[in-house]
């Protein structure tokens, strides 16, 4: 299995009982198949064909071109797609790979991601991977085990050590943005300062197209640290913390867990679900977030 510094396949393998046990999503107008075409559009629907207008429909799905081709009024219809995609970003900012309960965050990371993959398997959908690099393309959308273990090998690598090529959560971002159709599931992996280093309206951008649910990676010493004198060794020199004294813990605070609850908040005013996953939690204890998101959609 894990030492708690690196993942495993195994490990990730073995989250297939955690993830599928749970009962699956109950899927709305995404991800079935064979329905007729509906002049209504939602999360999920994907366009169909037109049809000229009928009193009573949307004239916000009025087919302006073939309009104009036809001389008369036409309006578009639509349909649900086939097949929802799960698309999981990974972040691999150098801050997660350390862990102080457990395992490291980069572990934890790559565990919440494998449940994430095994939970879309369970629900029918596609399953995609990214991570910040201009180098490495995504790993592409493909449905069944295969698709979910080409996921978890690239979690595996990506969370092994930090990449060389790292070029940033916003970099992510951007590719998922292009990967993304509407009613996709869209699971973010991050360090808190990540978040916090990018401008908010890049969450409200991909809420418009996807049902957006970031897990913010913490240790616990960086969230609730002992009253006491700490060690620790910077580049070859060691140095002590006094984290009794309440001027060092208010500092403390702020580069740590005051920058986790600033991330969360901004989130969630722009319609994401977030919350924390501290390291040494279940690596499935946030799933049901992601199944009242399937629900929804």
């Amino acid at each position: 299995m894990s030492d708690g510094i690196r993942p495993t396949l195994a490990e990730l393998v073995a989250l297939r009982a955690a993830a599928q046990g749970r009962r699956p999503a109950r899927r709305g107008r995404t991800g079935s198949s064979g329905q007729a075409p509906s002049p209504m559009r939602g999360r999920g629907m994907e366009y169909a064909e037109s049809r000229e207008y009928a009193a009573g429909d949307d004239a916000r799905h009025i087919d302006w071109r073939l309009t104009a081709r036809s001389g008369r009024l036409h309006t578009k219809l639509f349909q649900a797609e086939r097949e929802r995609m799960t698309l999981v970003v990974a972040d691999t900012a150098p801050a997660l790979y350390f862990g102080t309960r457990v395992r490291f965050k980069s572990v934890q990371a790559a565990r919440a991601g494998a449940v994430a993959a095994w939970a879309a398997l369970r629900d029918g959908d596609r399953v995609a991977a990214l991570r910040g690099s201009e180098r490495e393309p995504p790993v592409p959308p493909a449905g069944g085990s295969r698709g979910v273990l080409r996921v978890l090998d690239a979690l595996v690598r990506w969370y092994a050590g930090p990449p060389a090529d790292d070029a940033g959560l916003g970099v992510a971002l951007d590719h998922a943005q292009r990967l993304l159709r509407p009613g996709a599931r869209l699971l973010v992996l991050a360090d808190p300062a990540s978040v916090e280093a990018l401008p908010p309206e890049r969450w409200g951008a991909l809420t418009m197209h996807a049902r957006v649910h970031v897990l913010l990676l913490v240790d616990p010493l960086e969230m609730s640290p002992p009253r006491r004198l700490l060690p620790f060794e910077c580049d070859g020199r060691r140095l002590q913390l006094d984290l009794a004294a309440d001027a060092q813990r208010e500092r403390w605070h702020a580069g740590f867990a005051g920058v986790a609850e600033a991330a969360m908040a901004r989130l969630r005013a722009r319609g994401v679900d977030a919350r924390l996953l501290p390291c040494n939690a279940p690596s499935d204890s946030w799933l049901g977030a992601l199944d009242a998101i399937g629900r929804a959609a």
